[in-house]
């Protein structure tokens, strides 16, 4: 290749990547600014709605009346969406769940309860007032078929020590019954 062939061929290839610089720009910046691209919104993470329950999140011991009852890790899920439960009780193979939300539609807070005997609870009305969270299941079907009412309240004692409060009620909120009465000590 003599002197003006390689100038040639170097100018035809700075011609080719300048046409191809051009090519690649509007390609990546429509693929930068593509909606698939964009993180999605977290509004959770950001809405104080869904910071009521967090004097809940931690590693806990957990007692009643006759001493230590089990224990249960509380953990967020989900950018934050999602409050998870992982029971396990201190009476061997007994272990259960619950997932606990927000629900921006109703404005309500709302709790599931699963566990590994088959049974399930929803609490599908609750709300948060100052170091404390309350929960009602409205549909429960006791022996015999009769209906009754569950309430669930959690207070905050303090930075290590929250309790779980469990009710029945079976003449539709007049009078309530203790079901559970557990301390959740920090570990």
């Amino acid at each position: 290749m003599n002197g003006t062939t390689k100038v040639l061929f170097l100018l035809s290839m700075v011609i080719k990547l300048l046409h191809m610089r051009y090519l690649f720009i509007p390609l990546l910046a429509i693929c930068i600014h593509s909606p698939a691209q964009q993180a999605p919104a977290r509004p959770c993470s950001t809405d104080t709605m869904y910071r009521q329950f967090d004097f809940w999140i931690g590693e806990w011991e957990v007692f009643g009346a006759k001493g230590k009852a089990g224990f249960s890790k509380i953990e967020r899920l989900l950018d934050s969406c999602v409050i998870l439960e992982n029971w396990t009780s201190a009476a061997q193979g007994y272990t259960g769940k619950s997932f606990n939300t927000y629900n921006r539609t109703t404005k309500q807070w709302q709790q599931t309860w699963v566990d590994n005997s088959g049974g399930s609870t929803e609490y599908l009305r609750g709300w948060a007032e100052k170091d404390k969270m309350v929960f009602y299941a409205d549909k429960n079907t006791g022996p015999g078929g009769k209906n009754f009412l569950r309430r669930l309240t959690f207070y905050k004692l303090s930075e290590t020590k929250v309790r779980q409060h469990g009710e029945r009620s079976d003449d539709d909120g007049k009078t309530w019954t203790t079901e559970y009465d557990l301390e959740y000590r920090r570990k």
